[in-house]
């Protein structure tokens, strides 16, 4: 396993709660939304060093804030109500984005990683891109329902697996993934977008459209693998090697030998952190709210991981605390 050196994991307690980077939010705190600029492309040959920070935003969505650059993950804010959490999931749920929720966390982006196009990973995206500039990256059902939302197509960059993007003081590779098997061994709104769709309206709208996972690689900072949905393509993990992987919870067994097929694959990185445990249909408040058959899953999932790879360092993250790997 590859030792962490410089990279090693950091976390101190006090500096979570109070240190960011310029532009930044201190942990529980939302600064005035800037007006929003579009963002000037970067320059590959630039290498600039600086803090970076990592904030979970609930979900599978992160804010990572490299120098004065801001990279979102999955930013799904709006937490809107579906019944999934009550027994009570309406598959015609409409799509309200709160742009009250939005504006205080999403000051800037430079660039948005969509990992699938379901609607708590997807659906505040266009809203974010229009806002801020951003550059989106992901499938191409990403690419077309982005454009039914009216974002330009300059802003948005299909991708499938294999690319390398150069962002100057970072690198983002992507890697083709599979997205998580419920009980019945399928899964919520499957289907792709080849062509661009009339704008959604309904949860029911946002198909899962192929999943990806992101690999982060900060120039002079850590390597973090970041994955939205509890399955992988472990062929493709192969030389990835992160220091940190985010690790969506499993919600069903029919998916075989999950963790360790992942975390074998990652080459057992140093620090797991579980993600997508949250009722993510609740106030961005902490402690995170989690269901008690979650809570369950999320206790195993720790157990499993000391015991498949007892030299990582499992965190639990909470929401909006700024974390140093």
């Amino acid at each position: 396993m590859p030792s962490l050196d410089r990279r090693r994991f950091l976390r101190d307690t006090a500096a979570t709660t109070a240190l960011v980077t310029t532009g930044g939010l201190a942990a529980g705190a939302a600064t005035p939304a800037h007006a929003a600029t579009p963002a000037a492309a970067p320059t590959p040959t630039a290498r600039r060093k600086g803090a970076v920070s990592f904030r979970w935003w609930g979900t599978a969505g992160w804010r990572v804030d490299i120098a004065d650059r801001t990279v979102l993950v999955d930013p799904f804010l709006s937490r809107i109500d579906t019944g999934l959490f009550t027994g009570a999931f309406k598959t015609d749920t409409k799509l309200t984005v709160r742009a009250d929720v939005i504006d205080p966390r999403v000051d800037r982006a430079t660039t948005v990683l969509v990992t699938h196009t379901h609607w708590d990973h997807f659906m505040d995206v266009p809203y974010i891109a229009k806002r801020t500039g951003a550059r989106v990256f992901g499938t191409l059902t990403a690419y077309h329902l982005g454009l039914a939302y009216g974002v330009p197509s300059t802003q948005l960059s299909p991708v499938k697996g294999g690319e390398v993007l150069d962002f100057g003081d970072h690198t983002v590779e992507v890697v083709g993934s599979l997205h998580s098997r419920n009980p019945s061994y399928s899964l919520a709104f499957p289907g792709v977008r080849v062509s661009q769709p009339a704008q959604p309206a309904t949860i029911a709208d946002l198909p899962e459209g192929d999943t990806l996972g992101y690999l982060l690689r900060v120039d002079g900072g850590p390597s973090v693998y970041f994955t939205g949905a509890s399955d992988v393509a472990e062929r493709n993990l192969t030389g990835l090697s992160p220091d940190v992987a985010m690790v969506a919870l499993q919600n069903a067994t029919t998916t075989g030998d999950y963790l360790p097929r992942l975390l074998a694959g990652l080459d057992y990185p140093k620090v797991v952190v579980p993600v997508h445990f949250d009722n993510f249909e609740t106030a961005l408040q902490n402690p995170p709210p989690v269901a008690p058959n979650d809570r369950t899953r999320l206790n195993d999932m720790i157990a499993a991981v000391r015991r498949i790879s007892p030299r990582s360092r499992v965190l639990v993250p909470e929401y909006e605390t700024a974390y140093h790997f």
